[in-house]
Formats: structure tokens, C-alpha cells, sequence
């Protein structure tokens, strides 16, 4: 099964976000709750945690992509949702 990654929304007025360091790359086993991926704001820096358990399957947004609130940013091969 496919789980989709998204740019999170962390305040009230947060459009889009910055891509930062991938910790995993493409093909990596991941564990739901690893973190994987820095995300900035112009107030923040948070890390996002996989939403599942699988491997990283695709990653869509870059290092350095800004990427609006909601987009897909990575897709997991999923063991289980």
C-alpha cells in the first residue's frame, strides 16, 4: 500500500514550507515515527516523522524546494496503514 508524506502546516498563517535535509533516501526501510526529513518555515524548523512503516519509495520535493502546505513531498511503500 502507498502512504503519501505531506508539508505540514505548523501556525496559523504557514503557506508553503522549505525542504531541508532528507535523513533517508529512496529505498531506505523506515519505521512509522522515524523522523526522515527537515521541514522550515519562516519561523521554524521541525522534523517529519514517517507516517507509516515500509520503505521510502519516491521522493518528490528536494532539498531546497519550497513547497506549499498539503503537497506531497514523499510516497512510502507501506507494510501496513
Amino acid at each position: 500500500m502507498l502512504c503519501e508524506v505531506f508539508m505540514p502546516k505548523y501556525g496559523l498563517t504557514m503557506k508553503e514550507g522549505t525542504i531541508g535535509t532528507w535523513y533517508k533516501k529512496e529505498g531506505d526501510r523506515l519505521q512509522k515515527g522515524e523522523i526522515i526529513v527537515e521541514a522550515m518555515s519562516e519561523k521554524i524548523t521541525n522534523d517529519i516523522e514517517s507516517p507509516a512503516t515500509g520503505v521510502l519509495e519516491k521522493i518528490i520535493a528536494q532539498e531546497g524546494d519550497i513547497v506549499a502546505v498539503g503537497a506531497v513531498i514523499a510516497i512510502i511503500a507501506a507494510d501496513h496503514i
